[in-house]
């Protein structure tokens, strides 16, 4: 089984402002992206170089991916239990990669 490209746990994940989980699963594996529920049931998936994502203003824990059609607001980091800025800190960390394997999958350098 090859190993994740990205993986992350305790995702929130919404679309057209109404949360679908909010423990859920983002994986990007073997060139496939998989939105997860926390039991492992698919949401949504797509080759990731059809996905297109980006962070919106002002929002350093979240990322809005377009899968499908469908466009999904991502909220990282919320297993992270730490003091709130180290928590916010984390989050950040796990968006910007999360964008650069969707980003280095169109074959673009990431931008920070």
């Amino acid at each position: 089984m090859a190993e994740a490209e990205f993986s992350a746990r305790g995702v929130r994940i919404d679309r057209d402002h109404r949360s679908l989980t909010r423990a859920g699963q983002v994986q990007i594996k073997d060139g496939r992206l998989e939105l997860l529920t926390s039991y492992g049931r698919e949401i949504d998936s797509a080759p990731v170089d059809s996905v297109q994502a980006r962070k919106p203003w002002l929002a350093r824990d979240r990322a809005r991916a377009t899968v499908n059609g469908h466009h999904y607001v991502l909220t990282l980091g919320a297993e992270h239990e730490a003091a709130a800025e180290d928590a916010e800190d984390k989050a950040e960390e796990e968006v910007n990669r999360f964008l650069e394997v969707v980003r280095s999958a169109h074959g673009s350098t990431p931008k920070h």
